[in-house]
């Protein structure tokens, strides 16, 4: 299988985040960065049904210099080689505008299967995939946490609300969201790193991939950014000992994202 993978490089979820002078962003001078959790996600399922069918896997992200530390993570874990779209103005564009650039770079590879996290954590839109998909022509399907191969194309289980879960199966080619928490992820070896190194990654411009009168207005522009108000809270748990633990737990892990 020939498997492409769009990652983003997002600020690191422990950066201390400012708002531009602006107001439309946040300062990106001294920020750490780092993957995406669901592209990491993506990235991980890829590479599984890499191991289990053969075939390779491809990276693709946009963005400016800096984005090359991430491509060069995604390498050293196991991706084949990456395509990088050297744009400086990835603020500028929304989903809609860097779902162009991203299809324009996978076509011509003729994938079997492109992967996406489900969203960016730092818009958190969730559309980049689904519009790829549509630009491509291509079948597609989100929240996405395993992905089967079988002779007529693909399996895959969805998450739904409520812990239901559904499974439903699609042709090839296809493109999936991939949701967090489906695979544990793996860490990139020592050798893998080195072997980063010589790995190709293309380099392209968006001015190549797209003409500017398609991307000069965005449908969706970004108003105004701003740090949600501090305020103290509390929260009585009822219940039992137990049941008061439960939902202590489960706060830690999905509200303060502690655990």
């Amino acid at each position: 299988m020939k498997i492409i993978v769009a990652i983003k490089q997002v600020p690191d979820r422990d950066a201390q985040i400012r708002i531009d002078s602006a107001g439309t962003w946040i300062e990106e001078s001294n920020l750490q960065y780092a993957l995406n959790e669901s592209d990491a996600y993506a990235l991980e399922e890829a590479l599984q049904l890499k191991e289990k069918h053969g075939g390779e896997v491809i990276v693709v992200s946009a963005g400016p210099e800096r984005i090359g530390q991430t491509i060069r993570e995604a390498l050293a874990k196991g991706a084949d080689r990456a395509i990088q779209i050297d744009c400086d103005n990835m603020a500028d564009r929304d989903a809609l505008g860097v779902a162009r650039l991203l299809a324009a770079a996978m076509q011509p590879e003729n994938p079997d299967l492109i992967l996406t996290g489900l969203q960016s954590e730092d818009l958190g839109l969730g559309q980049t995939g689904v519009i790829v998909a549509e630009l491509l022509g291509l079948p597609h399907a989100t929240l996405i946490l395993h992905v089967e191969k079988t002779e007529t194309g693909l399996t895959v289980k969805r998450e739904l609300e409520e812990g239901w879960f559904q499974s439903i199966e699609l042709p090839t080619p296809a493109v999936l969201t991939i949701q967090s928490g489906g695979n544990k992820l793996r860490y990139a070896t020592l050798m893998g790193i080195k072997r980063a190194k010589t790995k190709d990654v293309r380099r392209l411009t968006a001015a190549e991939l797209v003409p500017s009168n398609q991307t000069a207005v965005p449908v969706v522009t970004l108003v105004q950014v701003t740090l949600p108000p501090k305020q103290k809270s509390t929260q009585i748990l009822s219940g039992t000992a137990k049941e008061a633990a439960e939902a202590l737990v489960e706060k830690l892990k999905f509200e303060m994202r502690v655990l």
